[in-house]
């Protein structure tokens, strides 16, 4: 599994339910990688998407402690070993994680990489991703140019996980 997710230099994901910045580039970026592909996301995540709907060509998978929650098409996992059932026949590089907040934190240690926009952006955050250059697992393998959108730097980072536990 991977996963993909934008940052601020702080870690910073979200505020008040929403990403703090939108670079076309980095949603390029996800469509491209994700499409066609499977995503893992959690209950909250999924109401931020557009009606509250799983994502169209890829095959979505929510993960909540809600029994009674459904989302349409997408397949619902309440815990681990049900997750674990659901992605098992799937090729791991074809598996993103991504998001909210404790989604990254509960799988974070089953991903063999994190695809990383890097978002040079003081916005305050209140959902932060784990700091991975804190982590001794966790190098950087890849380190895009810096680029500037519409007034906003970024850069692309593909940071990998020398020690992944399996799922």
């Amino acid at each position: 599994m991977k996963a993909i997710v934008n940052v601020t230099p702080q870690w910073g994901i979200g505020s008040e339910g929403r990403l703090l910045v939108r670079i076309h580039a980095d949603m390029r970026r996800f469509r491209m990688l994700t499409s066609h592909n499977t995503i893992i996301i959690g209950r909250k995540t999924l109401g931020t998407f557009p009606n509250g709907a799983p994502l169209p060509n890829r095959d979505n998978i929510i993960l909540t402690r809600d029994p009674m929650f459904t989302a349409g098409n997408a397949l619902v996992c309440h815990d681990l070993s049900e997750l674990s059932r659901a992605v098992s026949d799937r090729d791991p590089d074809t598996v993103y994680v991504c998001g909210g907040e404790q989604i990254y934190r509960l799988l974070l240690p089953y991903c063999d990489s994190a695809l990383v926009t890097l978002t040079y952006t003081d916005a305050e955050a209140d959902r932060f991703f784990p700091n991975l250059n804190l982590m001794p697992n966790w190098i950087i393998t890849d380190a895009g140019e810096k680029q500037v959108e519409e007034e906003t730097a970024f850069r692309f980072l593909t940071y990998t996980n020398t020690e992944p536990t399996r799922l």
